[in-house]
């Protein structure tokens, strides 16, 4: 078993630091809301600490699962961060989604430390975390993921080491490109099937045992149709994400219609004052048009 910290209790973050607690490594936690650390104790031991260093102090591994690129530098850099509490051949891991250009240079600044950074956002939304079969998509060496990948059996199903350090991030992209696609077809579709006065249950009965099929539809149709949108992940987030994607696709050259106008469609929710609902929301913009 091994000493780890983990930094950032969100949605996501809560239930992945409890995993590890319940495989029984020992486990430091902070989050910036005080209040949340210790509910975190409460729920499953280890200890809360104060700032990002003190969480790091005698880590093997410190995880990260934060907001965005300036949140991971928040906690990672500085005379409080984690690399400040992190001692040489120590991993730090980031769960967060953030741009492969972070991830780099947090690698290039904990380098000389002896500091090893992976970037390892994850996908599989709340349920996965709390559930614990999340997939792990690493960018990083392979020495420290050969170190790293028996401890995220805790909570992936699956974890893989896709390239140096920032291919886990431009991975995450490419599942957040696929993601959104499939969601404004589905979006369509539904509203298309209920506009024609079909049976939505009947006809996401046969249609999901044949080439249509995805996650998506498996756990998003119905309730689209039933405007059902209090669960999942948040317009918001997903908006965060596509901005990273486009920004990317304007580096590499990359060509994104299809993101960019989903993401579009999203600011349209967002505006109405729809950003915390479910991504699956998207079928409102549909409906009212």
């Amino acid at each position: 078993m091994s000493t780890l910290a983990f930094i950032g209790l969100g949605v996501m973050g809560f239930p992945m630091a409890g995993h590890l607690a319940r495989a029984g490594h020992d486990v430091a936690v902070y989050n910036r809301t005080r209040a949340k650390a210790e509910r975190w104790v409460a729920t499953y031991g280890g200890r809360s600490a104060a700032t990002p260093r003190e969480a790091a102090a005698g880590a093997e591994i410190c995880f990260t699962c934060v907001g965005n690129d300036d949140d991971l530098r928040a906690v990672v850099l500085g005379a409080d961060g984690a690399f400040a509490g992190l001692a040489s051949g120590a991993l730090q891991v980031d769960h967060s989604t953030t741009s492969a250009t972070v991830t780099k240079e947090l690698a290039a600044a904990g380098a000389p430390a002896g500091i090893h950074f992976l970037d390892a956002p994850v996908s599989g939304g709340q349920s996965g975390a709390e559930q614990g079969i999340l997939t792990v998509m690493c960018g990083g060496d392979a020495a420290p993921f050969a170190r790293l990948e028996p401890v995220l059996r805790a909570y992936a199903r699956t974890a893989l080491l896709l390239g140096p350090v920032g291919a886990g991030q431009l991975t995450k992209m490419v599942n957040q490109i696929c993601i959104t696609g499939l969601l404004q077809g589905l979006a369509e579709a539904m509203n298309f099937g209920q506009r024609a006065g079909l049976d939505m249950e009947r006809v996401v009965a046969a249609i999901s045992r044949g080439a249509a099929q995805s996650w998506q539809m498996d756990n998003r149709a119905l309730t689209m149709c039933r405007g059902e949108f209090d669960f999942g992940f948040a317009v918001d987030w997903l908006r965060k994400d596509l901005g990273i994607v486009i920004d990317e696709a304007r580096r590499n050259g990359a060509s994104v219609p299809v993101t960019a106008l989903v993401d579009e469609l999203y600011a349209l929710l967002e505006a109405a004052g729809g950003g915390r609902r479910d991504a699956s929301s998207l079928i409102e913009v549909l409906r009212r048009r």
